[in-house]
């Protein structure tokens, strides 16, 4: 393991989760911000939006179910985040349906419910550090 120099910044990824289900959002802060993550949470697309809004240049990556109430779900919120911040990455996750079910029309990372640990923290970090950090 190779030690940081003093004063060199460390890259902490900025993950917006998105999901109706606050028991999901928080687990997933509980395994991700001792992997070196920051969460913000989301109870819905429709709340998420704003927060896209005024912090693009904060969130590295989008990690969204697919299925939520509102006037926009995990897929509307996914195919509108790849067109208006086309350099974002997005994970959307469901139970019930797969990005081509659910009508998404960019590339995302899939990542099926139930998911473990394991698969959880491999989504995200074969996400997140394959992305230029936000400055």
């Amino acid at each position: 393991m190779r030690a940081e120099q003093p004063g060199t910044p460390v890259f902490r990824p900025t993950l917006l989760v998105v999901d109706d289900e606050p028991l999901v959002a928080d687990f997933v802060r509980e395994i991700l911000e001792p992997e070196g993550f920051n969460i913000i949470a989301a109870d819905s697309a429709d709340a998420a939006l704003p927060i896209l809004e005024q912090q693009e240049a904060n969130i590295d990556i989008l990690l969204t179910d697919i299925r939520m109430p509102g006037s926009l779900d995990g897929a509307q919120l996914a195919n509108l985040v790849c067109q208006r911040w086309p350099d974002m990455p997005i994970i959307v996750m469901s139970g019930y349906e797969t990005p081509s079910t659910a009508s998404i029309k960019c590339k995302v990372r899939f990542l099926p419910k139930p998911w473990s640990i394991g698969q959880l923290i491999d989504t995200v970090n074969g996400v997140a550090y394959s992305v230029t950090p936000s400055v």
